[in-house]
C-alpha cells in the first residue's frame, strides 16, 4: 500500500528502488514505506542501520526495505487510511474514555 495515497500494492510485487506509485508518484522504495519504519527510534528504524536516511519519503538505496502491507495511522494529507482518521481517533477517545474517564479530571 502506498503511504501517501493509499493506492493497494499487490502482495509479492516486486519494488525495485526507482518503483513509483502508478497512481500518485511517490516512490515506494523509501522508509515511510517499509514496515520497518518506527518514528522514534534511533535512525526511524526498527531494523540496525549504519546510516541515516534523511528524506524519508524519497527512495533509498536501504538494503532492509520490505514493503509495508497496511497502514493503521493516519497518513499526511489524508492519504493511507487518512479518510478514516477522524473516526479512529474519535473511537480511540472514547475507548479512553470508558476505561478512565472517572479518572481524568475535566
Amino acid at each position: 500500500m502506498c503511504w501517501k495515497c493509499g493506492n493497494s500494492i499487490a502482495q509479492g510485487t516486486f519494488i525495485s528502488r526507482t518503483s513509483e506509485c502508478p497512481v500518485c508518484g511517490a516512490d515506494l522504495h523509501s522508509c515511510k514505506n517499509c514496515r520497518f519504519y518506527s518514528p522514534g527510534s534511533y535512525y526511524d528504524c526498527r531494523e540496525t542501520v549504519s546510516e541515516l536516511v534523511r528524506d524519508k519519503e524519497k527512495s533509498n538505496f536501504c538494503d532492509n526495505f520490505t514493503i509495508k502491507l497496511v497502514f493503521s495511522g493516519i497518513s499526511e494529507k489524508n492519504g493511507a487510511a487518512g479518510k478514516n482518521g477522524a473516526d479512529a481517533g474519535q473511537s480511540a477517545r472514547d475507548a479512553f474514555n470508558s476505561l478512565f474517564g472517572s479518572l481524568v479530571c475535566p
